[in-house]
């Protein structure tokens, strides 16, 4: 029976027992007393009908226990009165026994009410996570661990390990390239040790965004720590075609995540919010622990008009501190600088004057691969202009192709052509977005800078916009590839084309101002930009004491009450050479940087087994020394001093081969130094005859 039905039917009732009522009230008033016998039979007639009405409120009301107490109490009131025989007694109301029905009827229609505000609550309580969760129904001591592996005090390599008790969450799993002392390395990617030795307790990788200096080290991490991952849409897409490369899809879980979502991890709960960023699906996370709400925001900025999709969700934030916020974890990259980050769409009106002003020009423009908003207005302006457009570099094919099949970017027919096809268009009918924006050395742009592209050759009469800035680090690539372009006869842009994915100081302000955290952690930049989100933190008035500027490894715990720097775990960088991966470590690096600086001389001589007596050589071979025939003269006194220390050898009897070689090393090492003012490194060879 529907709510609307019983309450008719409670209201019915009412006024039916409310007519028989009155009605009784009227024979009260014109009734004589009875006598006794008469008081018998209407009392015994009175009790059965009682009888009756409980026997039928029995079998309503089966299911409450309540109620049947209630109706017993009444039967026991109207057994009593059926034994007093005082001459006064009077009959009672005919509607008497109706008052447990209406009591009945009152507790039936207020149930369905009762049955949707436990609804409403179990809903509260699942859409929303609660803090400070106790295990057991006791209050734990547990406390919340904070330890970043990678991304402080540099640029890139960003990963966080959350840990409370048996449970590990990882946030984001980044690269970062080599620096210029990393002779021959490919990639730099995090030491994951401390997670290999606690892999029973990771959940899984939470990823933020998918730029490379968070999602690059996937790959290789997931070979020794097969955990789910959990992402937006078209981060995951990215992540995909990583693994996809590295043979690693079938074997990795994928779980994509809508911005506003949770998902529970071991003991914790973790939301995704909207933000801003160079590359869409971009979140930030409110991350629930049974010690309170770390909030961690990736990398963003606040643009109220961005290209695709919508703005920051700055009332999910604000709905957050409200809640109240233990930690703020906040992107520091442009801590430095004043104001507001401009907003994605005036890039696109810059292209619009650019275009227009060099009409007869062929057009390249190299920006990030993964700056999905920045192609899309390059191709927006460049189809209003009637522009073919080509697409040069692999990982620039690769994300517009995912982002084009996803649907985050929109390309008019017949718009794009080949590389190939670009030579079969007038200069002023293409345009040409590529990769190398900054300086990589095998980067499109800088192989056609350098005269190696097999395609594309650079024009005097071509105009080359850098649509990005430097990353810091990257400066004197960047300008290297600037001057070979320039001295091609090519017009260079490099300025007002770009704006930064970061937030500056008035939105850092902005969002500490709606989370209200007690705790500050700046993360994402090296320790000045670090130091500048403190300097900022610290005028809005939160105490010194309660921000943290950690460093890779440290492990920062929180109780809710406290929270101290207990400690530190073991973190650093594995380098990638090619197919290795960790096999070049401090020591090859060491000899690359020797070979690079001093060149090598190699000495190889053939000696008797048993007697030691030189049967060839030495002969003396020189790379990245000098130019042997052009130095005959040093190179045979550098014989001869070999040749000087063999025979002092034998003349003493040295028969053990490795005292032999350092004392030829030592020898020659003294002689080219004393020459050359140089120390190559000297390898000794002996055969054995």
């Amino acid at each position: 029976m529907s709510n609307e039905n019983r309450n008719r039917g409670y209201a019915g009732m009412l006024n039916e027992a409310g007519t028989a009522k009155k009605n009784t009230r009227k024979k009260k008033g014109s009734q004589k007393p009875v006598q006794k016998n008469a008081g018998r039979q209407q009392n015994n007639k009175q009790q059965n009908n009682k009888q009756q009405n409980n026997k039928q409120q029995n079998s309503k009301q089966q299911s409450s226990k309540q109620q049947i107490t209630k109706l017993q109490s009444s039967k026991q009131q109207s057994t009593k009165q059926q034994t007093l025989k005082q001459s006064n007694t009077r009959l009672q109301p005919a509607a008497r026994p109706s008052k447990p029905v209406r009591q009945a009827k009152t507790a039936r229609t207020k149930k369905p009410q009762s049955q949707a505000a436990a609804h409403s609550v179990l809903k509260e309580v699942v859409t929303r996570p609660v803090r400070n969760v106790m295990k057991h129904g006791r209050r734990s001591d547990s406390r919340l661990k904070i330890i970043p592996l990678g991304g402080l005090e540099q640029i890139g390599m960003n990963i966080t390990a959350f840990e409370y008790e048996d449970s590990i969450v990882v946030v984001d799993c980044g690269l970062s390239f080599p620096e210029d002392d990393m002779l021959g390395i490919d990639l730099v990617i995090p030491d994951v040790t401390y997670l290999k030795e606690n892999i029973s307790k990771v959940k899984g990788f939470v990823i933020t965004h998918g730029h490379e200096d968070h999602i690059g080290a996937l790959p290789y991490v997931l070979r020794e720590i097969n955990v789910p991952i959990y992402s937006t849409r078209l981060t995951l897409a990215l992540i995909t075609n990583k693994l996809r490369e590295h043979n690693l899809v079938n074997s990795t879980k994928l779980k994509e995540v809508r911005h506003g979502q949770v998902i529970n991890l071991g003991d914790f709960a973790i939301e995704f919010i909207k933000t801003n960023h160079s590359i869409q699906d971009a979140s930030a996370l409110a991350i629930y622990s049974p010690v309170g709400i770390v909030v961690h925001t990736g990398d963003f900025k606040v643009d109220y008009t961005p290209v695709y999709g919508d703005a920051i969700d700055l009332q999910r934030f604000a709905e957050i501190g409200r809640k109240g916020v233990l930690a703020l974890m906040c992107d520091s990259t442009n801590a430095e600088r004043p104001g507001f980050t401009m907003s994605e769409r005036t890039v696109g009106r810059v292209f619009d004057n650019l275009f227009s002003e060099y009409r007869t020009s062929r057009i390249i423009i190299a920006t990030f691969a993964s700056n999905v908003d920045r192609v899309q207005q390059i191709i927006n302006t460049a189809y209003r202009f009637g522009r073919k457009v080509a697409v040069e570099g692999r990982s620039m094919v690769n994300v517009i192709s995912t982002a084009a099949e996803l649907g985050y970017l929109r390309i008019p027919d017949q718009t794009l052509i080949e590389s190939d096809e670009v030579r079969n268009y007038p200069d002023d009918k293409v345009v040409l977005i590529t990769t190398g924006s900054q300086g990589e050395s095998m980067a499109a742009l800088s192989r056609m800078a350098a005269n190696i592209h097999r395609k594309i050759t650079i024009k005097p009469n071509d105009t080359i916009i850098f649509s990005s800035h430097p990353i810091p680090g990257n400066e004197k690539a960047v300008s290297k590839v600037i001057n070979e372009l320039y001295m091609k006869g090519a017009k260079v842009i490099f300025q007002d084309a770009h704006v930064s994915g970061h937030a500056c100081q008035e939105e850092i302000k902005l969002i500490y101002s709606l989370v209200r955290p007690k705790y500050s952690i700046p993360v994402h930049g090296e320790y000045r930009h670090l130091t500048a989100q403190k300097q900022l933190v610290e005028d809005l008035g939160i105490p010194k004491e309660n921000i943290f500027i950690l460093s890779s490894g440290n492990v920062l715990e929180l109780d809710g009450q406290n929270a101290m720097v207990t400690g530190s775990v073991h973190t650093g960088a594995i380098l990638v050479d090619g197919l290795g991966v960790g096999d070049v470590g401090n020591i090859v690096l060491k000899d690359r940087q020797h070979l690079a600086e001093d060149g090598i001389m190699i000495v190889v001589m053939t000696l008797e087994r048993h007697s030691n007596v030189v049967l060839a050589g030495p002969d003396i071979v020189s790379r990245g020394f000098v130019y042997v025939r052009e130095s005959e003269d040093l190179m045979e006194h550098a014989r001869d001093a070999v040749e000087e220390a063999l025979e002092k050898c034998i003349d003493k009897g040295v028969t053990d081969w490795s005292r032999i070689k350092t004392e030829v090393k030592d020898a020659l090492s003294n002689y080219v130094w004393k020459r050359t003012k140089r120390s190559p490194m000297i390898l000794p060879i002996i055969m054995e005859a």
